[in-house]
């Protein structure tokens, strides 16, 4: 027979007052940004990174459509490394937003 476990009030309020903590270390009011100039850049170097990386997994035409070219269709530049450059750049967008901007005097 399973355990009965009882949640107290106390347990409850603990999770409220740290909860309370988090969502008062928002910045509010005029004044608050949330990104600064760092944030921007870091987030465009990331988009770039994601952009470049998908150019590089579209790669060129083929001359003729009726010739299955294997060399070209499954390069390294393709299946390796264009999908590493978009890896690479959703990384960079994470890293610009969880960054916190820095405190200006």
């Amino acid at each position: 027979m399973a355990k009965k476990t009882n949640t107290t009030t106390k347990n409850v309020v603990k999770g409220k007052n740290s909860l309370e903590r988090l969502i008062n270390r928002i910045p509010r009011g005029e004044g608050a940004i949330l990104f600064n100039k760092t944030n921007y850049i870091l987030m465009g170097i990331g988009v770039l990174l994601i952009v470049l990386g998908f150019i590089l997994m579209a790669g060129k035409a083929n001359p003729d459509p009726t010739i299955f070219d294997v060399e070209k269709i499954y390069s390294t530049r393709r299946i390796s490394v264009a999908p590493a450059v978009v890896l690479l750049g959703f990384v960079v967008e994470i890293f610009a937003i969880m960054k916190r901007p820095s405190e200006q005097a």
